[in-house]
């Protein structure tokens, strides 16, 4: 099956692709690397009567360090944050970014698009929110910032309104002793996450977050305090508090006693693969 007719605009600026998108109305549809748009045209899961293409806006594409904020355009791709290109401060996000699908999805591929797509089981939306990352969004009236854990607001859902640009996400810099750490479970490589899990500890802040992902719906937010027991000793491990992690993981919504299992042994896995 192949997708039906659309137009096609191709504008030169944010504020260009705002007007297009104002005036074309609901059936119009962005596309940055259309890893996921593709394949819904291709099946008619979705039916546009015009694509906008944003992939070549200069303004969505640059990233680096602003003050204490990685900032990351939403056109940025995922082998950009791999490879070093968007900049050296990424840190962690090189090593997520280069376990996403395959590499000829990440050449294409963008974190502004992964976000709006907002699959639960997509790695930056459980990782950009461990980060404390803001989504920046742009429409006629203005520019409004949300965390992106409020951004998302469920399973393929976002907060975007209907002439509204997600152009960018910020995070902010982590303390140079500040760890994270990063899991997922995927049946196969390159294949969306059954389970995924993010932390962030930051001994300097004396805080710290916890990220459940791969969920029914929006990625879960915990306090690193309740989801881990304190080594007592010098030379003990941090461990996750079995009780609490599936006491979260039941609010979360997750009803099946092995599913639950799983993402407790990710959680597991991510504290234990802390870095700095």
């Amino acid at each position: 099956m192949k997708s039906g007719d659309f137009g096609y605009r191709k504008p030169a600026s944010v504020a260009e692709a705002l007007q297009i998108l104002d005036s074309e109305g609901p059936g119009a549809k962005l596309i940055a690397g259309g890893q996921s748009l593709g394949p819904m045209l291709n099946l008619r899961v979705v039916q546009p009567t015009t694509l906008i293409d944003i992939s070549a806006l200069a303004e969505l594409r640059r990233a680096g360090v602003d003050g204490d904020e990685i900032v990351l355009g939403a056109c940025v791709t995922h082998a950009d944050i791999e490879d070093g290109r968007a900049g050296s401060e990424l840190g962690a996000l090189a090593r997520i970014a280069g376990a996403i699908a395959y590499r000829a999805v990440r050449n294409r591929g963008t974190i502004g698009g992964s976000l709006c797509h907002a699959d639960p089981a997509a790695d930056w939306v459980t990782a950009l929110p461990a980060l404390g990352a803001v989504a920046v969004i742009r429409g006629l009236r203005g520019e409004r910032r949300l965390p992106v854990e409020d951004f998302i607001a469920g399973a393929l859902t976002t907060v975007l309104g209907p002439s509204e640009l997600l152009v960018q996400v910020r995070a902010p810099r982590p303390h140079p002793q500040s760890l994270f750490g990063y899991a997922k479970s995927c049946r196969k490589v390159g294949e969306f996450s059954k389970a995924s899990a993010a932390i962030l500890l930051d001994p300097h802040a004396m805080a710290g977050r916890v990220v459940l992902g791969a969920l029914d719906g929006a990625p879960r937010v915990e306090s690193a305090e309740s989801l881990l027991i304190q080594p007592t000793a010098a030379g003990q491990p941090l461990r996750i508090n079995p009780a609490a992690a599936n006491a979260a993981l039941v609010a979360a919504g997750v009803a099946d006693p092995a599913r639950r299992h799983i993402h407790a042994t990710i959680l597991a896995r991510a504290v234990l693969g802390m870095a700095a």
